[in-house]
């Protein structure tokens, strides 16, 4: 099972990155799919999920109407698209896999994932 994030960097406020989430080995359609972030001495947080077909999304409230994610599935790939960048948005930003029946619950709870991958940086300068 791999999961890697990738599409991290260094922007400045008002700015936008695209953030991609490759997965292999897995069931990747049958999963639900959620972007976490951790800025230094703070806990884990979760930003976004969609579910194993697309149709459902859920956001942190901190994200609102700035990102949107999305997911190829026949690209084994899932998408976070980042507008409007704020210095509060640094941190790393890792991707987890969680089973589809999780879409139903609190799908942004980072202990209902069962894989994760290595996180990428994503710095905001004011």
């Amino acid at each position: 099972v791999q999961l890697q994030a990738s599409g991290g960097g260094l922007v400045q406020a008002g700015g936008s990155l695209r953030l991609s989430c490759a997965a292999s080995g897995f069931g990747f359609d049958n999963y639900v799919i959620g972007w976490f972030r951790q800025a230094p001495g703070k806990e884990r947080e979760g930003v976004s999920c969609i579910s194993s077909g697309g149709s459902t999304t859920y956001y942190a409230d901190s994200v609102k109407g700035r990102f949107t994610i999305s997911r190829d599935n026949a690209k084994n790939t899932v998408y976070l698209q980042m507008n409007s960048l704020k210095p509060e948005d640094t941190a790393v930003y890792s991707c987890a896999a969680g089973w589809g029946t999780i879409i139903v619950t609190t799908p942004l709870k980072d202990t209902l994932y069962d894989y994760w991958g290595q996180g990428t940086q994503v710095t905001v300068s004011s």
